[in-house]
């Protein structure tokens, strides 16, 4: 569709995001750019630090390093976190609240400086939708 800009810096319709190390590289297609970009609070979240934003399912392919991708599940087990074993800089995962979808990291992103999005929301992970009970009926 097209390019958008972070700070000047342009984010390619398909573009490569990396592992600090280089061993995990990913390929994915960012049509609209970087979408809904966000912090969570959750207890994994917290930890990381990392700014995530979404990318449709079958718009993340792991070009290399497929090998070197650990995946850490807790709580439900719907997410999926994906990190390098070799570096440990997480990469992606699948997630829990549309598993239809990947959150990225964004500062994987090769060029993009993630500090120059400005201020990022952060969503309330703690207290997920999926934990709620459903409404009665």
């Amino acid at each position: 569709m097209g390019i958008t800009l972070v700070a000047g810096t342009p984010v390619s319709e398909w573009h490569t995001a990396t592992c600090h190390c280089g061993a995990v590289e990913l390929r994915l297609h960012l049509p609209d750019g970087i979408v809904d970009p966000r912090r969570c609070d959750c207890s994994m979240c917290r930890r990381r630090g990392a700014i995530a934003a979404s990318v449709a399912e079958d718009g993340l392919e792991i070009v290399r390093g497929g090998e070197h991708l650990r995946r850490y599940q807790f709580n439900t087990h719907v997410a999926e976190h994906y990190f390098c074993g070799a570096c440990g800089i997480y990469t992606h995962h699948r997630r829990r609240s549309n598993p239809r979808q990947f959150g990225y990291n964004v500062a994987c992103l090769v060029g993009i400086n993630p500090f120059a999005l400005g201020a990022v929301p952060t969503n309330d992970g703690v207290n997920h939708p999926a934990d709620r009970a459903p409404p009665p009926h």
